[in-house]
């Protein structure tokens, strides 16, 4: 089994934060832009404090009403997902036990060769039993 790089086992992460990064500048710049406009058009002075507090107060609140929400979501997922929770298992235990059981019964030797090949190569994942020491 080929191993990834740090890089690439988090290619999801990486390219989702580069949209997430992509968006708010964009949200900023744009908004930059419609606050010097209406400065000009009440011809008032053009303050980059008073624009980024607006800018965060706008910010926040459109996360308060859908991103956070949708954050815990995906966030709660893969966080239950990766301490194992019994609810992310979806059964694959007892099917892998099953297999097991197969691949021993077919050809005792060679399915005992199989099953420790597959664990060698899967070791760590998260799914895998805690073993006694």
């Amino acid at each position: 089994m080929r191993k990834l790089s740090f890089w690439g086992r988090y290619s999801y992460l990486w390219v989702t934060l580069g949209f997430f990064l992509i968006s708010v500048a964009g949200h900023w710049l744009f908004g930059w832009f419609t606050y010097v406009g209406e400065q000009q058009d009440h011809h008032a002075p053009i303050e980059v404090s008073q624009y980024a507090f607006q800018m965060l107060e706008g910010t926040f609140e459109n996360w308060q009403s859908e991103f956070l929400q949708l954050m815990w979501q995906v966030g709660g997922l893969a966080l239950l997902l990766f301490v194992g929770s019994p609810q992310s298992k979806e059964g694959s235990d007892r099917v892998e036990a099953k297999i097991d059981e197969i691949l021993r019964r077919i050809d005792p030797e060679k399915g005992e060769d199989v099953i420790t090949k597959l664990d060698e190569d899967y070791m760590g994942r998260h799914t895998d039993p805690v073993e006694p020491t």
